[in-house]
């Protein structure tokens, strides 16, 4: 039943209920009052969550935040509820609900559920992809501090962020290595929003809109986070081969991703895993899953790094 988990964390996050306990533990009536929900059936929903974490119980009866659930708060340093609402949104929910049944169907998509491309589900249902891309983002910005961290940068040179979207990973890897110059590759209409415009990023960068299965900007760094994981392994190549052209000599390509370890303890990728496989989007890999293809792309895998994320990073060079 860990499902109820989900769908307890998806109602406090829908009704704000951890900004109600912002200044510290409340009687659930008020904070029940505050949201317009009934008393009761919220008591029982923070009491599963105590369980887990989110809140705390107090010996009066009272509840209030538990460290965790501090990161549902509106004005939290890197605020969690906009991936809690995405991740729990039926997008998902419903494609893993049908998981048995578009197994039976070869080459099940998306569409399959919603009938529709999720491109089209989002031209249709703004709302949605406003609420996908937001979620993403919130959970890009809590990562890209740790995997910044987690790898040793040249102290010069270019870094090229491939497909970053708007930039996050790449701020992050320029404020902690002063030395670098970065360049932001993605769709037209993705990098005109970038957030790379700041004082202390000023002239060390630059963005490029295109097609990474058409070109990669040259660079002595390439990053793909979240990238490889999206596509099937024949375009993977595609993609690798590219990054290899465009290295400089001595470059390294870093591909990003949630690498499935071999060690089967429980570990947040083979989820990630489960929901690319219900919506038939792509996956997660292991590690000797990523090497062939690196190979195919003439390069060369020589270590991967853990973060302190979900997050690995592997480390490849040419042949």
């Amino acid at each position: 039943m860990a499902f109820t988990y989900s769908a307890a964390l998806r109602a406090v996050a829908a009704l704000r209920v951890a900004d109600q306990l912002a200044a510290g533990p409340r009687p659930v009536a008020e904070v029940a009052a505050a949201v317009g929900v009934d008393a009761g059936a919220l008591a029982r929903i923070l009491r599963l969550l105590a369980g887990r974490g989110i809140f705390a119980e107090e010996a009066d009866g009272r509840f209030g935040l538990a460290p965790a659930g501090q990161a549902l708060r509106s004005d939290a340093a890197v605020p969690a509820r906009s991936g809690v609402l995405m991740f729990t949104d039926a997008m998902f929910w419903t494609t893993s609900y049908e998981l048995a049944s578009t197994l039976r169907r070869d080459g099940a998509t998306f569409a399959d559920v919603f009938g529709m491309p999720l491109g089209e589900y989002f031209d249709r249902h703004a709302d949605k992809e406003a609420l996908f891309y937001d979620g993403m983002e919130r959970v890009s910005d809590a990562e890209n501090p740790l995997i910044a961290a987690s790898y040793e940068f040249p102290a010069s040179g270019t870094v090229a962020d491939v497909g970053g979207r708007y930039g996050g990973l790449l701020a992050q890897v320029l404020r902690a290595n002063p030395g670098l110059r970065g360049v932001l590759l993605d769709k037209p209409e993705e990098v005109a929003k970038h957030r790379l415009d700041t004082p202390e990023l000023a002239g060390r960068w630059e963005v490029v809109g295109g097609d990474f299965f058409t070109s990669v900007p040259p660079a002595d760094v390439l990053v793909l986070k979240r990238i490889l994981h999206n596509l099937d392994d024949g375009d993977c190549v595609r993609l690798l081969r590219n990054c290899r052209a465009a290295l400089h000599p001595g470059g390294t390509v870093l591909v990003v991703d949630a690498i499935v370890p071999a060690d089967p303890a429980p570990h947040q990728s083979t989820a990630m895993d489960f929901m690319m496989l219900a919506a038939m989007t792509g996956k997660e890999r292991t590690e000797a899953e990523i090497a062939p293809l690196l190979s195919a792309a003439g390069l060369r895998l020589t270590r991967l790094v853990p973060t302190h994320s979900v997050m690995s990073i592997v480390e490849a060079v040419p042949h």
